[in-house]
């Protein structure tokens, strides 16, 4: 199940949406509102849901975290973008990877 997240999650949320992947969540962050979509299989579901309720495509950026270890990773298809200077699964601007990571480790950590 998918789940926007707009403050900081508490262990049920991260054990739901870990569920999938067995203690790995997949994330889409908007780093402009600073929120995120947690689980499912997919992140274009994710993206599709952040979408929905009214985030901008640019402003969308894939990854995870590992709850086990608290690794947090910006893998995801979502972020090819050449449009954007992306060519890439990962994150490549460093700018976008820290405001990434900061939104994952205040909601999710």
């Amino acid at each position: 199940m998918i789940r926007i997240i707009k403050s900081k999650a508490d262990e049920n949320v991260l054990k739901e949406a870990a569920r999938d992947f067995d203690g790995y969540i997949k994330v889409v962050v908007d780093v402009k509102q600073r929120i995120l979509a947690a689980g499912g299989k997919k992140h274009v579901d994710g993206e599709e849901v952040l979408l929905k309720s009214g985030s901008r495509q640019e402003d969308l950026w894939g990854g995870g975290l590992d709850l086990e270890t608290g690794e947090v990773d910006f893998d995801s298809m979502i972020n090819i973008r050449p449009g954007q200077n992306n060519s890439s699964r990962e994150v490549l601007d460093q700018n976008i990877r820290k405001q990434v990571e900061a939104v994952i480790r205040s909601l999710l950590k």
